[in-house]
């Protein structure tokens, strides 16, 4: 029997704060899982070079962009240097539907929209560093900001982890290794839960 064929797709939503690894966790499992689908982000900034259209971003105007707020299309979006970047939700509806997982690594606010619109379809795992005073040596060996904005930094990190309780499971990064090992094991229990076997 093939498992494409008996569930849906998985989203797998990883969160956590600024410095926490979220994103090396992210791409250590996508290579262990090529096959998985990628999330391509919505933007009102112009394409750049040979950017294509559903490719490296969807590209769209202000209006389609309001559009797509107002009609709960974007999961989550934030402004940068006056362009929003925004996850649209119909490429994430089109994977769940075809059978095909997906790894995210996006805001909090993020992940409990997703969890919020998508239900069991979505799964949350909430990075957090094994304490808030390793999180800001690990903002500091990055040496690319001010003592400044690391501490601004981290009186975020501490109301954000306040957040990990709303999360489906919580993965502490104190060892990298150690932290991509369990995400994998979400992985593998998430699909093999009966709830997900159309039989």
């Amino acid at each position: 029997m093939n498992e494409q064929n008996i569930r849906n797709g998985i989203m797998f939503s990883i969160s956590g704060p600024s410095g926490v690894g979220k994103g090396t966790i992210v791409n250590a499992v996508k290579e262990g899982h090529p096959n998985f689908g990628v999330s391509v982000s919505a933007t009102t900034r112009a394409p750049r070079g040979e950017e294509k259209d559903g490719v490296e971003y969807y590209f769209k105007t202000d209006e389609e962009f309001d559009k797509m707020i107002e009609e709960g299309d974007i999961i989550e979006y934030d402004t940068f240097v006056g362009k929003r970047y925004g996850t649209p939700a119909a490429p994430l509806k089109k994977m769940v539907e075809s059978g095909e997982d997906c790894l995210l690594d996006i805001t909090i606010l993020g992940s409990l929209a997703l969890k919020d619109k998508f239900k069991n379809d979505a799964v949350t795992i909430f990075v957090l560093p094994p304490s808030l005073e390793v999180l800001a040596q690990r903002l500091r060996d990055r040496g690319t900001e001010s003592e400044e904005k690391i501490q601004e930094r981290l009186n975020t990190a501490k109301s954000e982890v306040l957040q990990a309780g709303k999360f489906d499971y919580i993965v502490v990064n104190d060892d990298l290794d150690k932290a991509v090992a369990e995400v994998e094991s979400i992985i593998t229990a998430e699909h093999l839960k009966s709830e997900r076997f159309k039989v």
